[in-house]
């Protein structure tokens, strides 16, 4: 299955604080059928100890050791926010990416994410597009081991 699909995939979202954006992209992942309910609340609490905030607009939120048996399969969700939402000290997030990964999948999938979002022009692209199949071109690739 792929990591992504765009029915994990919500644009032209709003949310009224971080936790609703949170709560949004956690329910795109249980909606997805990649964790259990109870895993949101761990993607909450997380936050609550570490800000998932990378910069440049983009939050990657994701459950904590604990809730690792609530990931039924790795996968990601984007919750795009075009007017954004107040992340920490006065920065706005645009693109929420939740995160549900095993450990052994978590690294993967976080560096392939911070390859894609570390390009201004394509983090610019995705914050503002209409058009899910961009996401998904973007932040849908599968892994690709190095040679």
């Amino acid at each position: 299955m792929a990591i992504l699909s765009a029915e994990r995939i919500r644009l032209g979202a709003t949310a009224v604080s971080k936790a609703d954006a949170i709560r949004q992209a956690g329910q795109l992942l249980v909606q997805g059928g990649c964790v259990e309910p109870g895993y949101v609340d761990g993607m909450l609490a997380r936050e609550e100890t570490m800000s998932t905030y990378l910069g440049e607009g983009v939050a990657i939120p994701h459950g904590q050791f604990d809730n690792r048996a609530q990931i039924i399969q790795t996968g990601i969700s984007v919750l795009q926010l075009p007017e954004g939402i107040e992340w920490e000290d006065g920065e706005k997030a645009h693109l929420i990416i939740g995160i549900a990964a095993s450990a052994d999948e978590h690294v993967g999938v976080l560096a392939n994410l911070a390859e894609a979002i570390e390009d201004e022009e394509i983090t610019h692209k995705l914050i503002h597009t209409t058009d899910p199949a961009v996401i998904l071109a973007e932040l849908g690739k599968e892994q690709v081991e190095e040679q």
